[in-house]
This record gives structure tokens, sequence and C-alpha cells, in this order.
């Protein structure tokens, strides 16, 4: 038998709102749907709480039966509820008993609210929300039809079924983390890397109203079956929680059969822009989460500008070089040689669209682009550009076949060409194989070069604004490829070298002070101090020289690196030996080990960097060549 005593009526509930929305009630003994008569419920105001009757509370006093109450500003099973109104008014609280032979609708009640108490809606968070009494706040999913998330990164994120309200707490152990369990993790995708979370296009509205009751209307243009609603709703502010009746929230189509109830929302955060609300995703749809819906002001919306994002393109992207710059930096200067390879180890290739590139290592395009077979050619490959005989020069070893030829650069737009229709570093067959004898320098900072290489871009896509690059670093590895300080003598087979013979200045006119003991080249090709036929050994050259008649400007720089080049009569091996650092007068020792034996000589020059320049008077230094060892 019911028994209802009306105490208290509200138009807005605060206190804590669930709704199960399916759950299995204990099984009656009588296993048949029951009468209403027999369904024992109380529905009671509570006056002296509130005179205006705003607090009721529900109680069902019937075992084995469960009840649904939706007091219009929410729904709860609980077996005793209560409710606070905010707003004066006539609410008819609706109430389904679910027996063991079914549901059994009950009769409605209907209450009276004399007064308004706001109290039950004065905090930040109903402000937040609604506006404020007696105002209202439009809000739209963060997705318009231009594809544009205007405050997050996307219209949905995805977060574990215990993450919860992220802006911490009294209430909340989790604090400031989000995190009330173990099953706590999240990921934020941007909405224009990850297209397929939800539709492009305008989802409509969604007005949440305090102005003469908790009321929700909502307008959605992406489901047509949803269409308008008009509803109500109610922020729980301690639980952090939104019920609605009537109404759901925007959401995408893409989710709408993966939540059981949009009805129940987590609240996630708010702000005076921002809003985020998360329904639970079940089991069958991916398994479960917390599927969390972004939404914005329209206000927000309306006024916001995209800001200008330039992007920041890689640094080096299209460098500027002095007059000659480039050829000094893939030769080393005249009269020199470096050699260069891909960086197989590093990062080889990219794709630079607008001067941004997107690899990081090999393994970025691994394996249908760089790949095990590149990897191999890049380990035993190189390129070498020098200046010599007047000419640019290169020499390409490409997986033991070598090649050689002259190179030109147009400064204006840092090309390089190769003669006689050469190419870079290859794999045959490959498509990222070099199909043409030229290259564009697109990447490169001058001061680093040495560490951080050169990028050389094969082929250009206009439509794209994109550059297929090789990264090309210094190879230390190979004869004549770099080295480090040295000095001191050796053992070896000493050669007689007339020093009455050497040729000492600045030869190339480059600033750099030149002992030159034999230049096919310069003027030692027609008097020269040694006998070529004597330059033939199998492991190193070396060279003991004194300097003596030197005088530096003021503010020289004082030091200067020093090293031999040698060519033998076939330029193989040819390249500059170890780095050394001459002072001023002296006695020095520079050495060359090629790695693999020379026969005769072509180019035997002994260069002190930059030298020449800081002298005060370049015709008062001697110098004598002390020894040559081979060995």
């Amino acid at each position: 038998m019911k028994n209802i005593k009306i105490l208290i009526a509200s138009f807005l509930m605060l206190g804590i709102v669930s709704l199960v929305a399916s759950c299995d009630p204990e099984n009656h003994s009588l296993g048949k749907t029951l009468d209403k008569s027999d369904i024992d419920f109380d529905i009671v105001q509570d006056f002296t709480t509130d005179p205006g009757g705003n607090t009721v509370i529900m109680t069902n006093n019937t075992p084995g039966v469960t009840l649904t109450w939706d007091y219009v500003t929410g729904k709860s099973n609980k077996a005793k509820e209560t409710v606070k109104y905010a707003f004066k008014g006539d609410y008819t609280i609706k109430i389904t008993a679910v027996t063991a032979g079914g549901l059994v609708e009950l009769d409605p009640v209907t209450i009276t609210v004399t007064d308004d108490n706001l109290s039950y809606v004065d905090d930040p968070l109903w402000n937040l929300l609604s506006g404020g009494v007696g105002n209202s706040k439009t809000w739209l999913l963060d997705l318009d039809a231009n594809g544009d998330s205007k405050y997050f990164a996307g219209p949905m994120y995805f977060y574990g079924t215990d993450n919860a309200w992220l802006e911490g707490g009294e209430a909340w152990e989790g604090g400031d983390t989000g995190c009330y369990g173990d099953d706590c993790w999240n990921w934020s995708p941007d909405w224009k890397g990850n297209q397929w979370i939800a539709t492009q296009g305008d989802y409509g509205t969604m007005t949440f109203s305090l102005d003469g009751g908790p009321f929700l209307t909502t307008n959605h243009l992406m489901i047509p079956s949803y269409g308008e609603e008009s509803g109500t709703y109610f922020l729980d502010i301690d639980a952090k929680t939104l019920t609605t009746s009537n109404a759901t929230i925007l959401h995408t189509n893409e989710n709408d059969a993966c939540v059981d109830n949009w009805g129940i929302m987590k609240v996630f955060s708010i702000t005076e822009n921002s809003l985020q609300l998360g329904v639970l995703r079940k089991d069958s749809c991916d398994g479960p989460a917390t599927l969390v819906f972004n939404f914005i002001t329209k206000e927000y919306s309306d006024n916001w500008v995209p800001e200008e994002i330039i992007p920041e393109q890689d640094e080096g992207f299209e460098p500027t070089f002095a007059s000659g710059e480039l050829l000094q930096i893939l030769t080393g200067g005249p009269a020199a040689g470096r050699f260069w390879k891909l960086d197989g180890n590093g990062n080889p290739v990219d794709w630079l669209a607008g001067g941004i590139g997107w690899t990081t290592s090999a393994s970025s395009s691994y394996n249908w682009g760089w790949n095990d077979t590149w990897t191999s050619i890049a380990d035993n490959s190189w390129i070498r550009f020098d200046q010599y005989g007047g000419l640019q020069n290169y020499y390409k070893n490409e997986n033991g076949v070598e090649s050689t030829g002259t190179f030109t650069i147009d400064e204006a737009t840092n090309e390089v060409f190769l003669n006689d229709s050469a190419m870079l570093i290859a794999n045959p067959g490959h498509f990222m194989s070099p199909t043409t004898s030229s290259f564009t320098v697109i990447k490169a900072v001058s001061e680093t070069f040495e560490t951080t290489g050169l990028w050389f871009g094969t082929s250009y896509d206009a439509a794209k604004d994109e550059w297929f690059a090789f990264h090309y670093v210094i190879n230390n590895n190979v004869s004549g490829g770099g080295g480090s300080a040295g000095g001191g003598g050796s053992s070896g087979t000493e050669i007689t070298f007339d020093t009455s013979k050497l040729v000492i200045g600045d030869l190339e006119g480059n600033g750099n002070l030149r002992l030159e003991l034999y230049n096919e080249y310069g003027s030692t090709a027609a008097d020269s101090g040694l006998n070529k036929a004597d330059l033939a050994f199998s492991n190193s050259i070396e060279v003991t020289f004194t300097l003596n008649g030197i005088t530096l400007n003021s503010g020289a720089v004082g030091t200067y690196n020093t090293s031999m080049y040698y060519a033998d009569a076939d330029w193989n091996p040819n390249g500059n030996g170890d780095v050394i650092t001459v002072n001023g007068d002296g006695t020095y020792t520079v050495k060359y080990a090629p790695g693999t034996a020379a026969d005769g000589v072509v180019v035997f020059v002994i260069d002190v960097v930059g030298m020449a320049t800081d002298i005060t008077d370049i015709t008062a230094v001697t110098a004598t060549i002390d020894s040559v060892v081979v060995n």
C-alpha cells in the first residue's frame, strides 16, 4: 500500500544524482508483475529545511523492488533520494517500479514549491555553466564546418573509466590528477590529424539556462534524429556530475550508439569559455572508456580569431652563402679536398615540405624508404670534392665502383652540377635513387657544417612545396677525409729533397701560407726538388719543416690549422693529412696516411691556413724542408 506524504517540492536538486539505466531487481517470489497498489513509497517535503517546500525526500519502502524517480531535474534509482529545488513551481515526479514480472508505471506525484531558494544554484560552477540566475549560456562542440577546433585540439578526447574532474577539489581523492582508481589514461588527439574521430561540420547549439529554472535546449544539426530538444538539467557541484532530462548534449554521430545513457555525465573541466563532459562508452565499442566531449561558448567562438601560426622551418633551410663559400665548404678550399658520405647511421633522407622535415633517423622511413641495401651502400661509398689544376673535381666511390669528373656551382641557386650525367651515390632500382646529375644544397649551417653536414636536395615537388633530400656528412674514415692534430717524427725511408727548390708564399692568393714541394700545376712542375719516382709508399708520408722570419700583425689570430695535401700519380689515393697547429717560427711535422699504396705524385704541398693574411712582411718569411720520410 503506498503512503504518500508531500512535505517539499522544488525545481532544482542539489544532491547526488545517478541513474542506473539497467539493473537486475531481486527475484520476486511471485514471479509476476505486481499491482501498483502493492508498491509502498514515500515522497515527503521537508518544510523545516525549506518553508517553501524546496527539499524533497523520496523513499522506497518495498523490498525486492527498485524504483526509478524521474523528478524533472534528474533521475535516480536510490532507495532514498533527497532533491533540492531552487525555483518555485509545480513539479510532477514520475515513478517506475522494476519488478520480477516487469516494469510497473506508478501514478505520478505533483508537488508545489511556493518560494525560490536560489542558494541552491549560487555557486561558481553553476554560473560558469549557465551564466547565473536569470541568464543562459550557449555552448558549441569544438569543431565547426571549416574543420577548426578553436580551444581544444579536437572535439573529443579519450580517458579511462576512473578518470574524472581534472581541476581538483576537496571531495575528490584524485586531486588535480583527475585519476580516482586503477583505470586512468588519456589520449587527446588533434582533429586535423585524426579526422576519423568526428565528421567535419556545424553540430548545432546547446543552451543551459537558469531563467526561471534549470532548462536545457539543444539543436542537433549533425544528428537529425535528435533534432531540437527541450529539457532540464542538474549540476552536482560536489560530485562534479551533470544529469539531463528530455534533452541530450551535442555529440558525434560516430559514437551515438556506443553510449547507453547520454543523460549522465562527469564534468571533467569548466571555465568561462570551455567545458568538458564525459560519458561512459560501453564495452562492445572497443572496450569501456570515458568519451570526453569538448565544448566552447558561442561567444568565444564568435570572437575567435585564428592565431597566425608561421611554421618554423628547419634550421639552415635555403642557406645563403657568401661568394665562394659553398665551394670552400664542399672542397675544403683551394688545392684541398673533402670526403663526404651518406649519413647512414643517422638521418640519411628526408622530405622537407615548406622547409620542414619529418624524419629524425633512418628508422623514420624504414623499410619502405631507407633499408638494408641503402645502409650497405652508405657504409661503403663516398664522394670527394676538390680544387686542383684549375678545375673543380669530384671522385666517387659507389660501393667499390669508382668514377671521376668535374663539377660546377650556380651560386644564385646553390645548385651543384656533376658533368657526364653523373649522379650522387645511388641504390640502383630503388625509387629514392637520384635521377639527375644536379643537386641543390637546401639545408646547411655554415658555422656547424663540419658536424651537422649538408642536405642535398635531388628532386622538388612544386605542388607540395616539397624537397626530397639526402643528408651527407664529412667522412673521417676515408684517407684524406680529415684527422686530428699530429706531429713528431717516425722511422722509415727518407727521401732526398732540395730545399732550394721549395716554393713558399700565398701561392693561391687565398690567404694561406703554402709550402709547395711539388705541384704539377705550379712552378715546381718544371723545377722540382725531388725525384717523383721516390714517392712510392704503402703506409704514410711525413714532412718536417721549419719556418723563420714570421712577424704577425697586431690582432692576428696567432694559431693556424696546417696540413699536408698529397695526391699520387693517378689521384688515388689523394687527400689531406692530419691537422696540426702552427703558431709562428719553429719546426713542425705533418703527416698523411692514405690507407692504400701511393705511387708517384701529382700534388705535394703544405698549407698553413689563413697565416699569409696575418703576416706583416711575407717576403721576410723563409722555410726549409728538414726531412721527407715515407713508410
